[in-house]
Formats: C-alpha cells, sequence, structure tokens
C-alpha cells in the first residue's frame, strides 16, 4: 500500500524559509515525476513544484518560481521543497504525490501546514 507521508512544516514569518519532506512508500518511486501541491483554506489543491524520474529536469508554478526548489533523492523515496522567501499567500497545506501526465498518482498523505505570518 502506498503511503505518502509529508513533514517540516510550521509558522514561519514572512521572508523566511522552510524545508518540506515527503517519505513515499509501498512501491518504488524511482520511474515516477514526483511533484508538491497546496491547498489554502477555501480554494481549491493547486500544482507547486514537480521533479521527473532522474531528477534533473524541474517545473514550478510562476507564483513560486525562483523561490521554492524541488529536488528528490531517489534512493531514500523523498521528495523535498525548499522554500525561500514565504509570502503570506504561501499559506497552505502541501501535499506531495507521484506525478504522471501533471495528474497525481496514489492517495494524498495527510499534508504538512505552513503558515506565513506577515
Amino acid at each position: 500500500q502506498v503511503q505518502l507521508v509529508e513533514s517540516g512544516g510550521g509558522l514561519v514569518q514572512a521572508g523566511g524559509s522552510l524545508r518540506l519532506s515527503c517519505a513515499a512508500s509501498g512501491r518504488t518511486f524511482s520511474s515516477y515525476a514526483m511533484g508538491w501541491f497546496r491547498q489554502a483554506p477555501g480554494k481549491e489543491r493547486e500544482f507547486v513544484a514537480a521533479v521527473n524520474w532522474g531528477g534533473a529536469v524541474t517545473y514550478y508554478a510562476d507564483s513560486v518560481k525562483g523561490r521554492f526548489t524541488i529536488s528528490r533523492d531517489s534512493a531514500k523515496n523523498t521528495v523535498y521543497l525548499q522554500m525561500n522567501s514565504l509570502k503570506p499567500e504561501d499559506t497552505a497545506v502541501y501535499y506531495c504525490n507521484a506525478v504522471r501526465n501533471g495528474n497525481p498518482q496514489f492517495a494524498w498523505g495527510p499534508g504538512t501546514q505552513v503558515t506565513v505570518s506577515s
């Protein structure tokens, strides 16, 4: 059974940084692109960033480009999201998932809350 467990969220002031981690288990994820998504209160879940199976190609939403960096350690089945220069509008629950053709592949994990104060 696939499990996705996100961690690393917290409360931070605007301009601060956080590093999120996503531990994936239940199968081998090395052949999947992996992505981060987020959902703010009252809004739909949205794409944030993705990294291809090899880790060399990355994609970002315009709203986070230049501030967030996605990476992966396939040996550890772990995906990271380094978030710098955080803004209040980055406040959301952050989720990870395997991605294929832009679509999430497995059930969502619990997510990790990121709150950015102004």
